[in-house]
């Protein structure tokens, strides 16, 4: 007897007189599988409009996001407007919602959390609190366990705070661990395929640490290995493909170096970047091998370039298009519209 959270469901062991196959239904009293002809088929649709949203990373125009879509090179319009005038915030999502955490305006700090719904692109909405008032933050998810977590941050001093949330549901953040360092602008990525995130230094431009913690637990971030080179603000994309993660950004450097999420280990070489900046933002569809970076911080000001790469294989990226400003300290979220 095979069961589904506990309910006894009646299933085929043998599908060769099916010519549709079957769909699992609630017959009144119990789960059944329902046979189901050709002509009842109906494929599940793809999700379409990969969109990424880049979050205001300076002063002016904070409460405003850059929207692309991410298999389009193009560039970047007005997306959502959010409730709070707040720059250098962090951000994670799911396919549905992204949650746009912390930041700061002048000398204010901000522990408020809001999300914006990716089919529907309008305002923020209130989702909850930080556990503390900071900006400077970066954040990542799983999509299996819709679980989000922030990581570092600034408030007039740095700290190594990593933190959750659930993105489907709203409520306030609660502790996860301790990164092994304080840092703020910490680099984050994560895949879908497994259940790890990896953190790179941050605002610490003496480190080339990479440290990785299991999304779906809880507990203080582990060593993964080194970078080539020491870099600070960089930003990260990943695939599910072949598990990489690709890290890009430094003023001091435009090459870009990759791992392999799954294993553990130092980085490799993947190619250069247009610009060299630094505190740029960066979204990626993990089912399409592209990773998206928007430019910060360049030598002697801000840039408004975007930038793609093929993350699955090595090489120089290429241009994208531009943001509809020039700002340092951009965060991102990306799912589908």
């Amino acid at each position: 007897m095979r069961k589904i959270n506990g309910v006894p469901v009646e299933a085929h062991t043998d599908l060769s007189n099916l010519t549709g196959g079957e769909v699992l239904k609630w017959s009144g009293t119990n789960m059944a599988w329902e046979d189901q002809d050709d002509s009842a088929y109906v494929p599940l649709a793809a999700a379409t409009g990969e969109q990424g949203h880049f979050t205001t990373g300076g002063h002016g125009h904070a409460n405003i996001t850059n929207l692309i879509t991410i298999n389009t090179a193009a560039n970047a319009t007005t997306g959502a407007t959010l409730s709070t005038d707040a720059y250098n915030n962090g951000a994670c999502s799911n396919q549905t919602r992204g949650v746009i955490v912390g930041g700061r305006n002048s000398s204010t700090y901000y522990n408020r959390m809001e999300y914006i719904t990716f089919s529907s692109i309008g305002g923020g909405t209130d989702f909850g609190d930080l556990t503390t008032a900071r900006g400077y933050t970066r954040g990542t998810s799983n999509q299996s366990n819709d679980r989000g977590v922030i990581a570092g941050g600034f408030s007039g001093s740095t700290t190594n705070i990593i933190e959750y949330i659930t993105i489907s549901t709203t409520g306030n953040a609660t502790d996860f661990g301790d990164m092994t360092s304080s840092y703020y602008f910490p680099g984050m990525t994560s895949n879908g395929v497994n259940d790890r995130a990896l953190l790179t230094n941050g605002q610490v431009s003496s480190y080339n640490i990479i440290d990785y913690i299991t999304i779906s637990t809880t507990g203080n971030a582990t060593d993964f290995g080194d970078l080539t080179t020491t870099r600070k603000c960089d930003a990260q994309v990943s695939n599910d493909i072949n598990n990489r993660a690709v890290f890009a950004g430094d003023r001091s450097t435009a090459n870009m170096e990759y791992v392999n999420i799954a294993s553990t280990g130092n980085a490799s070489s993947f190619g250069n970047l247009i610009v060299a900046f630094d505190g740029g933002g960066s979204v990626s569809n993990g089912t399409n091998d592209r990773g998206v970076f928007s430019a910060g911080e360049d030598i002697p000001g801000y840039t408004n370039e975007i930038e793609y790469i093929t993350i699955s294989t090595t090489g120089n990226s290429t241009d994208f298009g531009d943001m509809t400003s020039s700002y340092q300290g951009w965060s991102s979220c990306s799912g589908a519209a």
